[in-house]
């Protein structure tokens, strides 16, 4: 395949859309409320890897279909795209009180052994079974794993917000070809992958740290928690009561 001047310009556009698109506030707090339930970074980057598949997944089906359909899909992508964004909101929302959810299945308990020869007492922390705790150290960080609730969440976020913007290239004469938009569209993706990879990597770094300091690691999390409530809400007004949705 030739690549011109314009198909070069095309391609790298999509690698750097895709690099900057995973650092959207709503993208970087939603993954946020996720890594906040491991207390190991490296933990943290198979998070933002798995959202990152996620959030391609769906834009590969509509830029292929933008591809061979041009305006139309383009159009029905618009109408659709408010309904898309709401949805995002809600689940912001969602995210956001699950953290608060997992607090309550954390809660630290004494429990008294007085049947042993030494009676004692200890505490104790019921943990979440979905949300399995890592105990490798920074340099020990395990085995790379996928993310089902991270990939959903990058699913929905996938065809909402500034992604549009990599989608309307499509439709315009830097694309030269089909196969130069199908590169154009997986190079965002990976743009895309490498950069929440990155960032959920260093938002888990603090989580490592507070995690022997329970009240330190609630604090964190609970900002993590009330952004993302406060994103979502602001969303779903901005949309459902500014814009008439």
């Amino acid at each position: 395949m030739d690549l011109g001047s314009s198909a070069l310009t095309a391609l790298v556009l999509g690698l750097l859309l895709g690099l900057k698109h995973a650092t959207d506030a709503d993208h970087v707090v939603a993954v946020s409320t996720i890594v906040s339930e491991y207390n190991n970074p490296w933990r943290g980057l198979w998070v933002g890897v798995s959202w990152g598949l996620g959030h391609t997944t769906p834009l590969i089906v509509a830029g292929i279909a933008i591809l061979l359909l041009k305006e139309p899909a383009a159009k029905l992508y618009e109408v659709y795209a408010p309904f898309l964004e709401l949805l995002v909101g809600i689940m912001l929302v969602l995210l956001g009180l699950q953290v608060f959810w997992n607090f309550r299945h954390r809660r630290i308990h004494v429990h008294e052994h007085a049947h042993e020869e030494d009676p004692h007492k200890h505490l104790h922390t019921h943990e979440l079974e979905s949300a399995p705790q890592s105990h490798h150290g920074f340099f020990q960080p395990g085995k790379p794993f996928f993310r089902l609730k991270s990939y959903v969440v990058g699913v929905v976020h996938g065809l909402a917000g500034s992604a549009a913007v990599m989608l309307v290239v499509l439709t315009t004469d830097v694309v030269s070809s089909f196969m130069v938009g199908l590169l154009y569209i997986f190079l965002f993706g990976f743009g895309t992958v490498l950069s929440m990879g990155t960032l959920t990597l260093l938002m888990g770094i603090p989580f490592s740290i507070s995690g022997r300091f329970e009240r330190v690691n609630r604090i964190i999390a609970s900002v993590s928690g009330v952004a993302s409530i406060s994103f979502g809400l602001f969303i779903i007004y901005e949309l459902a009561i500014l814009d008439g949705l």
